[in-house]
């Protein structure tokens, strides 16, 4: 048995949860478009105008596994909801409830905040995350898809009304 407790992140936890990152980055094949450092992630966690949050989950001192969200908005529910960006568990304490228990706090927080939604991406080929959120009650969405604009491709889209 694996004993664990959450907490909200603290800025001394920013090194542990840019390696978690990292790792998770791994895990994912994600390698090459990472870019993080603790020094990058800080000030978004807690600098002057933070834009997410993060619990962790300590054990024995140490932090083995996050969450990180921030605050989205639904303008059908016209509600702020809980948007989900990272959860990451390292493989030696996967299995002890880590993944479940910061799911449920997350939710607790957003049923707590009185948002209308908690929402998350999964990656297709991780069917061990998908039977996993399904066991937990999420409905994955198949009919949606992410777009997303980054990098040159973003410089270039936000000059395109300019032409």
């Amino acid at each position: 048995m694996i004993n664990y407790q959450l907490r909200g992140a603290e800025p001394r936890d920013v090194p542990a949860i840019a390696g978690l990152i990292a790792e998770l980055a791994a895990f994912e094949h994600l390698t090459h478009l990472l870019r993080l450092t603790p020094e990058t992630l800080a000030p978004h966690l807690f600098g002057e105008r933070p834009v997410v949050e993060s619990v962790v989950a300590e054990s024995a001192g140490t932090v083995v596994g996050f969450a990180l969200f921030f605050t989205n908005f639904s303008t059908f529910l016209a509600q702020p909801g809980l948007y989900l960006e990272d959860l990451y568990v390292q493989p030696a304490f996967r299995g002890a409830g880590i993944g479940k228990a910061l799911l449920s706090h997350l939710g607790a927080l957003a049923v707590a905040r009185n948002y209308g939604r908690f929402e998350w991406s999964v990656l297709d080929w991780n069917e061990n995350a998908i039977r996993f959120y399904e066991k937990m009650g999420a409905t994955v969405m198949p009919e949606w898809r992410i777009c997303r604009v980054a990098g040159d491709t973003l410089q270039a889209f936000a000059v395109r009304d300019e032409a």
